[in-house]
């Protein structure tokens, strides 16, 4: 019997294929098709890849497998890629179980080699600029897929409905279209498809998706988006609606046409009497007021022009109440001059959705750009809403960081707060936007720059508020960029108006644990969210849950601890800022300060005055930092992975 089982396997090894993996594939091969793709593309970053160094140990962006024979990861995010992806190449890595080239700047279509790795499980292309149709040979491995802006065409192949494994696919800001297949995919927990061609209904089996997933999509419909517009043909044999409206007035006249006749006289004569009593009134008025001309003209003269005083007087009182209640009040220094019919009729671009409500950007019929935040869940009274409005004006008023509020408008339905437009926007646009649209990354020296201002505007706010005046919602998209890129904290004292703090589910990763816990915000909370926007700055990584991307982590202060605790602590920087020599002593001092920060005990957290300070010292202790060494200096890349 045995004899029989080592003759079929020989027979077999004889006449069937060797798998990928058998064909002779190893470390070396591995290490020859990422110097060919290093050697075909262009890309803006050095990167330490050569013949003589060890690929496990010290090649940027690269994993191996845990005992050391293949590539298990490449990840060379935001590098400065351009042109192409060369083809039969990158599919040699057979063992490659995940692949990030995001937000770089990869043109033409994807090869198919690539999406088809058997052992691939996350391909994260997102924010760059391929084009064409999406490969059909696709691994039926994958878990996570991201081509998410980019400019695919064509659409989406029928061969992911057989990726079983799949978790999340993000397909939005590309140009896509036809129907959505139907995706039976049991383990798709995260879909993405908005801002695309896409036509017809939303199959049944996509429908749990909540309606951002589809938005931008218009020629899409069913749930949960609008109801697909029915058609239905008319009977053969239904009669028309206007014989039917003829039969009906008939039968009703055959039947009641007496009491229809009686009923119309009588109506006539109400009419009639209604007009005879109008007419008896207007003659005696008229006779009485000319008893009263022969009387006394001055008398007349009087009564009437205090009789039309009076009616003034009541209408423009009204019209002032009116316009009381729906006015937007303008605090002093500003230099608007609208009113709120204005600012509704004003052309609007959705910037934002946060905790506090939905931010807008408003174009004028004049051309004025403002910010309008609606706010939502706001239970505070009117008096209380207008005496925390003037406080946010106050300290507003008196700090270049600070963002100042210039109107509000107060009433049952709407709270609306109108700011100044400051592009080109965001810190979290700044760190985690498309790269790919000329945007350079963030620098060192620029992330210093920002955090220290960010700290004086929130120290500003906790001094100048009394001791107990509070941010309350400081996270990256708060933290607004001017042309010179200086930071403006933004959006700050609203938590005190809501019922209870909330926390959106996509910003837990900014709160500290006592607010989760269901108590108050205070300085000691907003000093933690400080402490976590310093880990996002150097970790290039958003504290969001967000299923599928890369560049995101929940909780970003525990990931953090993980790898310091392994002695890795350069792991946890973003790679954007590697490339600046001589600066890692200054990451780790200012990594020192976000982990303080992040303690967990309120207590052990520093004030956000200490921590301006300290900032300053590392500032000052880095000042000369560029002039010190040149681009040709190599920067320390031992134990360096990027994620």
């Amino acid at each position: 019997m045995q004899h029989l089982v080592l003759i079929a396997f020989l027979s077999a090894s004889l006449f069937f294929p060797h798998p990928p993996c058998a064909n002779g594939a190893d470390l070396n091969s591995d290490k020859q098709a990422l110097l060919a793709f290093a050697a075909s593309l262009p890309h803006a970053r050095k990167i330490n890849w050569t013949l003589t160094t060890q690929v496990c140990r010290s090649w940027v962006g690269v994993t191996c497998t845990p005992d050391g024979k293949r590539v298990r990861m490449l990840r060379l995010p935001a590098i400065g890629l351009f042109g192409p992806m060369p083809t039969n190449i990158l599919g040699k890595l057979d063992a490659l179980e995940v692949l990030s080239l995001r937000s770089n700047r990869l043109t033409v279509g994807l090869p198919p080699d690539v999406p088809s790795i058997p052992s691939l499980h996350s391909l994260y292309l997102q924010h760059n600029n391929l084009s064409g149709i999406i490969p059909t040979s696709l691994s039926s491995n994958l878990a996570f897929l991201d081509l998410s802006y980019n400019s695919f065409v064509g659409e989406i192949p029928l061969k992911v409905q057989n990726i079983t494994q799949l978790t999340g696919l993000s397909l939005q800001n590309n140009s896509l279209s036809g129907p959505i297949p139907d995706l039976h995919l049991p383990n798709l927990k995260y879909l993405n498809l908005s801002n695309n061609n896409f036509s017809g209904a939303i199959p049944l089996s996509l429908q749990k998706f909540p309606a951002n997933s589809f938005l931008g999509n218009a020629f899409l419909c069913g749930f949960p988006l609008e109801p697909c517009p029915r058609t239905p043909s008319p009977s053969p044999n239904a009669p028309s609606p206007q014989g039917s409206k003829e039969g009906f007035w008939k039968g009703l006249w055959r039947k009641h046409h007496s009491i229809i006749i009686i009923a119309l006289i009588a109506g006539g004569g109400v009419v009639l009497l209604i007009l005879i009593i109008i007419l008896f009134i207007c003659i005696f008025k008229r006779k009485r007021g000319g008893e009263l001309g022969t009387g006394s003209s001055s008398s007349k003269g009087k009564g009437v022009a205090g009789g039309r005083a009076e009616k003034s007087k009541q209408e423009y009182s009204s019209g002032v109440q009116e316009a009381e209640r729906n006015k937007l009040v303008f605090f002093e220094g500003c230099s608007y001059n609208f009113d709120l019919e204005d600012l509704l009729r004003a052309s609007a671009e959705v910037l934002g959705k946060g905790s506090h409500g939905t931010t807008y950007k408003a174009v004028l019929e004049d051309g004025t750009t403002v910010v309008v935040k609606r706010l939502k869940e706001v239970v505070a009274g009117k008096k209380e809403f207008e005496q925390q409005m003037e406080i946010i004006d106050r300290l507003g008023q008196h700090h270049q960081g600070v963002v100042p509020l210039r109107a509000f408008y107060y009433s049952k339905d709407e709270k609306l707060l109108v700011y100044d437009y400051v592009p080109p926007g965001s810190l979290s646009a700044a760190l985690h936007g498309n790269k790919s649209a000329g945007r350079a990354p963030l620098d060192w020296e620029t992330r210093v720059r920002i955090s220290l201002g960010a700290a004086r505007a929130i120290a500003h706010l906790h001094t100048e508020g009394g001791g107990k005046f509070i941010h309350g919602n400081i996270k990256s998209n708060n933290i607004l960029l001017s042309q010179e890129l200086s930071a403006c904290v933004s959006d700050f004292g609203l938590a005190q108006l809501m019922a209870t703090p909330h926390v959106h589910p996509r910003l837990i990763g900014y709160r500290a644990p006592e607010v989760l816990e269901g108590k108050k915000p205070t300085q000691k909370s907003d000093v933690y969210s400080f402490g976590v926007l310093l880990l996002e700055m150097l970790t290039g990584k958003a504290p969001l849950r967000s299923p599928g991307r890369d560049d995101s982590i929940e909780h970003l202060p525990r990931w953090v601890q993980s790898v310091v605790r392994e002695e890795w602590t350069s792991e946890v920087f973003d790679v954007d800022l590697l490339r600046h020599p001589n600066t890692e002593d200054e990451m780790v001092q200012l990594l020192q300060v976000g982990m303080a920060c992040v303690a967990i005990p309120p207590d052990q957290r520093p004030r956000m005055e200490d921590v301006v300070r300290r900032i300053e010292e590392i500032r000052s202790s880095g000042s000369g930092t560029t002039t010190r060494t040149s681009p040709e200096d190599k920067p320390r890349e031992e134990h360096i992975q990027i994620t």
